[in-house]
């Protein structure tokens, strides 16, 4: 039998333990230090929109400010419309369109024609319309395209545009397009020429 001695060891014992030892919980969960009370940052500030890139044969919108489009994503845009291949489109065209848009901003650029495959190019000759054999098309020099402001319905006149371009300083070729149905100016990296197509 169990003296009061003996009682009072096992007593003492396990009040000791049950300080020392805590008893069997839920263990603790413990949280990301701060997670809920972390400074939200500010979202990385977008350069200004310049235009809106419009091809006027899908119909697809691409915003263009000081970084955007890059240039695969202008090449992809400007991608020959029969055959869907793309070329490096030289880069100082998609430079032009950004000087342009400074002047212009909001506005909307309508894009006519970029990369032409030879097979498109021939095509083109054989209805009638004036492309030159070896195009600068056809080696990514050229787009066609016109300017629509702001607010307005109609395009920019395309001489208007071709001065504007001229002063920016454009040493390359530039052609102007006043038919009745299409309305557009031409720029290429090409030699310095102009002409008045039809």
């Amino acid at each position: 039998m169990w003296s009061s001695i003996g009682w009072t060891v096992v007593s003492a014992s396990l009040a000791a333990a049950s300080v020392s030892t805590p008893l069997l919980s839920d263990p603790e969960v413990f949280h990301a230090s701060g997670f809920a009370r972390k400074k939200a940052t500010a979202a990385p500030e977008l350069p200004p929109l310049l235009a809106t890139l419009v091809d006027i044969h899908t119909g697809e919108h691409v915003p263009l400010d000081a970084a955007s489009p890059d240039a695969t994503r202008f090449n992809a845009l400007l991608a020959d419309r029969v055959t869907s291949a793309t070329e490096a489109l030289d880069p100082r065209l998609l430079e032009l369109l950004r000087s342009l848009a400074a002047n212009h901003p909001g506005g909307r650029i309508e894009l006519v024609s970029g990369y032409r495959s030879p097979k498109l190019n021939e095509m083109l000759r054989k209805k009638g319309h004036h492309v030159a054999t070896h195009s600068q098309h056809s080696l990514g020099h050229a787009i066609d395209f016109r300017v629509i402001l702001a607010d307005e319905s109609e395009p920019v006149d395309p001489r208007a545009l071709e001065k504007q371009i001229r002063a920016q300083g454009w040493t390359g070729g530039t052609g102007v397009y006043l038919g009745c149905e299409d309305r557009f100016v031409h720029a290429d990296v090409g030699p310095n020429r102009r002409w008045d197509g039809l």
